[in-house]
C-alpha cells in the first residue's frame, strides 16, 4: 500500500422513488437527517475516519441541494492533498444519455478517477447509516487476493428475503448470490454456520445469514477490466457475472447498519435516534460525524414538555409538549402544540419580524408549526408552513393518499417541502389520548 491510493466513489442514487416527496426537489444522500446532518454525511465521515480523503461522489438527479451542501461542508488544506469532487453526469463524445446504474455511472468516471492499476477503489451508498472503519475491509482484499471483496452484513434470517444474499465458504470466499431468497428451504440453505457464525457478537442461537451491503473493493486494474462491457448494475449484473470466475470475497461487518430507502425506513431510523441508548451513536468522538458548519445559536426552548427529544441547532420552541421526536435546525414549534413520532426537518432560514407580521396580517401561517396543533407519526419536511389549531396524522387516510401539500407513504403522514398547511385543518383520526 506505500505507493498504492485509496479512491472512494460514492454513488448518488437514482431518483429515489421510495423516499418521495422526500426526494421531490433533492436526491436521497441530500434528504436531512438527525436533525442537522445529511445522509450523505455518513459515508464522507466513514471515508475520512478510515484516513481515506480522495472521495469522488457521482451525481444526476435533483442534486443542487446535494452539491451546495458539499461544496460548504468539505473543504481541506492545500497540503493535505484530500478532497471531495461532485461528479455530476455529462455526455461526451462516447455516450449522450444519463447514467443508467451504478456500475454505467462508474464507467462513465474511470477517467476521472487517474487510477493506477496498483490503486483501490472502494464503491459506496449514498443513503446507509452506519460506522465503519474501512482499513480492515482494504487490508482482508489485499492479503485474501481478493479480485473483489463486497462488505457483508449478518443478518436475521427472517429478514433476508428482500435482501440480496450470499453463500459464503468458513474462509469468506463467496460461492453464491441470490437476489431476495423467498424459498424457506432456501434461506435455511443460507444460513451461516461455524468460524463466521462464532465470529458475530450475538452469542445467542440465532440463525443469521449474510446480505450484501452495496460495498465493494476492487483494485484499479480490475475494475477497469470487470467493467469493459455494457453491464448497468453492479449488484444486479457484474457482481454475479463474475461469481465463478474470479475470487469474490465477503467482509463481515458486525454492527449497526441501516439501508435508509423507504421513507418508513427513514422515519423510524430517525426516531430510534430519541432511544436513551440509540441504535446509532452521533456522540462518538473518536469517529465523529462531520456536517456544514452553520454557525447558528442554540436551541431555545420555552416552558416545554419533552420526552425523548434530539433538537437541531437553532430550535425555538413555546410551550409546546413534545414525545419522541426529532427537532430540525431553525424550526420554529409554537405554543399549546403537541407532537408525537414526528421528524421535523426545520428550516433553511429564519424569517424576520416584519416577514412575520406581513404573514400574519395576510392571514398565512408563519415557518414551523403554529399554535395549537396536534400533529402524529409525521415528517415534516423543510420551510413548511403549518397554520393554528390544525390536527394531522395519517391514522384512517388511505396509504398513498396525497394532495399538494400532504401525503401518506408507508404509513407515514409527510408534510411538504415548502408546504402551506391552512389554520384549522384536520386530517386523520384522532382517539382521545
Amino acid at each position: 500500500m506505500a505507493t498504492s491510493k485509496v479512491v472512494c466513489v460514492i454513488m448518488g442514487g437514482g431518483r429515489g422513488t421510495r423516499l418521495y416527496p422526500l426526494t421531490a426537489a433533492r436526491c436521497k444522500p441530500a434528504v436531512p437527517l438527525a436533525g442537522k446532518y445529511r445522509l450523505i454525511d455518513i459515508p464522507i465521515s466513514n471515508c475520512l475516519n478510515s484516513g481515506y480523503n480522495t472521495i469522488c461522489v457521482l451525481t444526476q438527479f435533483n442534486t443542487a441541494s446535494l452539491h451546495s451542501h458539499i461544496q460548504r461542508t468539505y473543504k481541506f488544506d492545500a497540503f493535505g492533498k484530500g478532497y471531495v469532487d461532485i461528479l455530476a453526469a455529462e455526455q461526451n463524445m462516447e455516450s449522450e444519455a444519463w447514467y443508467q446504474g451504478t456500475a454505467d455511472a462508474v464507467r462513465h468516471n474511470l477517467q476521472h478517477f487517474n487510477l493506477k492499476d496498483d490503486d483501490y477503489v472502494l464503491i459506496l451508498s449514498g443513503d446507509q447509516l452506519f460506522r465503519m472503519d474501512f482499513r480492515p475491509m482494504i487490508l482482508q482484499h489485499i492479503q485474501s487476493h481478493a479480485d473483489v471483496t463486497i462488505a457483508a452484513k449478518a443478518m436475521p434470517k427472517a429478514e433476508v428475503s428482500a435482501l440480496g444474499v450470499m453463500r459464503v465458504k468458513e474462509d469468506s470466499e463467496i460461492t453464491e448470490f441470490v437476489e431476495k431468497p423467498k424459498d424457506p428451504k432456501v434461506i435455511d440453505s443460507l444460513v451461516i454456520h461455524g468460524p463466521l457464525r462464532d465470529a458475530l457478537s450475538d452469542k445467542s442461537n440465532a440463525e443469521y445469514c449474510l446480505a450484501s451491503m452495496g460495498i465493494y473493493v476492487f483494485s484499479g486494474k480490475f475494475l477497469r477490466e470487470a467493467l469493459n462491457n455494457d453491464m448497468k448494475d453492479f449488484g444486479k449484473e457484474v457482481i454475479p457475472g463474475l461469481l465463478g470466475k474470479k475470487k469474490l470475497v465477503a467482509h463481515v461487518f458486525d454492527s449497526y447498519w441501516e439501508d435508509i430507502g423507504t421513507v418508513r425506513a427513514f422515519w423510524e431510523t430517525n426516531l430510534s435516534l430519541t432511544d436513551p441508548v440509540p441504535p446509532f451513536d452521533f456522540f462518538d468522538e473518536v469517529a465523529p460525524i462531520y456536517t456544514h458548519d452553520r454557525l447558528l445559536p442554540a436551541a431555545k426552548l420555552n416552558g416545554c414538555t419533552l420526552e425523548r427529544v434530539i433538537m437541531g441547532e437553532g430550535a425555538i420552541v413555546t410551550h409546546a409538549k413534545l414525545n419522541r421526536c426529532v427537532i430540525g435546525v431553525r424550526a420554529v414549534v409554537d405554543e399549546g402544540s403537541t407532537l408525537e413520532n414526528v421528524v421535523h426537518m426545520g428550516a433553511d432560514y429564519y424569517e424576520t419580524l416584519e416577514e412575520i407580521a406581513a404573514c400574519r396580517a395576510a392571514g398565512t401561517p408563519i415557518v414551523g408549526i403554529g399554535p395549537n396543533c396536534i400533529i402524529r407519526n409525521a415528517i415534516i419536511d423543510k420551510n413548511a408552513r403549518i397554520g393554528a389549531n390544525c390536527k394531522l396524522t395519517p391514522e384512517g387516510v388511505e396509504d398513498g393518499w396525497e394532495t399538494e401539500q400532504l401525503c401518506v407513504r408507508d404509513g407515514v403522514l409527510i408534510v411538504k417541502k415548502d408546504a402551506v398547511v391552512p389554520a384549522g385543518t384536520v386530517l386523520g383520526k384522532f382517539s382521545d389520548k
